[in-house]
């Protein structure tokens, strides 16, 4: 197993980069942050994740081990594959990306491409409790860790499933008695008593 690459970016083709790495040039998929970061002749060392199928061996690298460890975490959701990880990072910095994903942001991750409604929600679904709050900026953490508690509860997490925003969701069951079934509580939310 690759872990890492240290070398000269050699040449920066249309989706990814080359690393010669003592005239051994491998071809790497990388962010479009990371793209933009790198440069001809700069040299560099990447963390490596490789994928490989029967017809391919794909190397991804990463400027940033933190935003390996997102990759690999997406890679861990149902029906989520590699390219798909990748357009994923690719909407924003990982701090976005964790961002969108503790939030419950299923719009955001949607512009990505390949992503799909019902995807999103999986990928918010699987690992809003497991991106944590490292690198996420503090504007956002007090709201994201109010959303998070409420979203404990199992009524709030029925309603994001159902396509409603933490905000929404712990709004539309403030006003439903708590000691009520989680069943019953969801029924009333959803007609807006």
């Amino acid at each position: 197993m690759i872990a890492t690459l240290t070398g000269t970016i050699a040449e920066k083709l249309a989706e990814q980069v080359v690393l010669d790495v003592r005239g051994v040039g491998y071809g790497l998929l990388v962010t479009t942050e990371d793209f933009g970061r790198l440069t001809s002749g700069q040299a560099v060392k990447l963390y490596i994740y490789e994928h490989i199928r029967e017809q391919s061996h794909d190397l991804f690298g990463f400027l940033q081990l933190d935003t390996k460890r997102l990759f690999e975490q997406l890679l861990d959701v149902k029906n989520v594959g590699p390219k798909v990880a990748l357009a994923i990072l690719d909407i924003g910095s990982a701090q976005t990306v964790r961002a969108a994903i503790a939030a419950g942001d299923v719009k955001q991750l949607q512009t990505a491409k390949g992503v799909g409604k019902r995807a999103a929600e999986q990928i918010v679904v699987e690992l809003k409790d497991k991106v944590g709050l490292v690198g996420v900026d503090l504007e956002s953490a007090g709201l994201l860790q109010s959303e998070t508690l409420a979203q404990q509860d199992e009524a709030v997490a029925a309603l994001i499933t159902l396509g409603y925003t933490p905000h929404d969701a712990i709004v539309a069951l403030q006003v439903i008695e708590v000691s009520l079934p989680t069943e019953e509580r969801i029924k009333l939310a959803l007609r807006g008593k």
